[in-house]
């Protein structure tokens, strides 16, 4: 009996220490208001960012002027992000002549994002960062830090949906034939 207690012990110390150690090192800072920056929501106009890619370059959304612009938040480790990503590289495909971008933002670890595209042909780019796409992430006005959390944007740089959760593509299907 004393050795399950002290085996049950040291599980919850090493849990709990486990725990602590992601906390301090690896966890994403979280989210912090901009004095003055209110979150936007639909109707707003696009904030600006300025987010590296996979490819070495910097991205930030007046790249893709003229264009509908869907953003999408998301992270390796997260399933329903996984899980809608084919969604979004066929979208991208089928959809781009009328002109459409999708920009996937990862909140991960660059090795981690190019190590799952070697496995999952996404041909959008892809941005990555850690405290700057969780702040990307609340200034597109996902208060929560829920991932994944996409966001599209017209033509003219005016937010027309926010979603947080795995998209329903009839849903999105619908949005875009309205604005693209």
């Amino acid at each position: 009996m004393a050795r399950v207690a002290a085996i049950l012990v040291a599980l919850l110390l090493a849990v709990t220490s486990g725990l602590y150690l992601w906390y301090r090192h690896l966890a994403p800072a979280p989210a912090q208001a901009v004095p003055g920056a209110p979150h936007a929501g639909v109707g707003d106009p696009r904030p600006d960012f300025r987010l590296g890619s996979t490819t070495g370059r910097f991205v930030s959304p007046a790249d893709f002027q003229g264009k509908v612009l869907l953003i999408n938040f998301w992270a390796t480790w997260c399933e329903p992000c996984r899980e809608e990503m084919p969604m979004l590289a066929k979208l991208q495909q089928d959809r781009a002549a009328s002109g459409l971008q999708v920009v996937g933002i990862a909140m991960d670890e660059m090795q981690n994002v190019r190590e799952f595209l070697r496995a999952v042909a996404v041909d959008y780019p892809i941005l990555v960062g850690g405290g700057d796409v969780m702040q990307a992430s609340y200034d597109y006005g996902n208060a929560s830090g829920m991932l994944p959390y996409s966001v599209l944007v017209d033509r003219g740089g005016t937010i027309r949906w926010q979603y947080a959760g795995k998209i329903h593509p009839r849903k999105l299907k619908g949005l875009l034939d309205k604005y693209l």
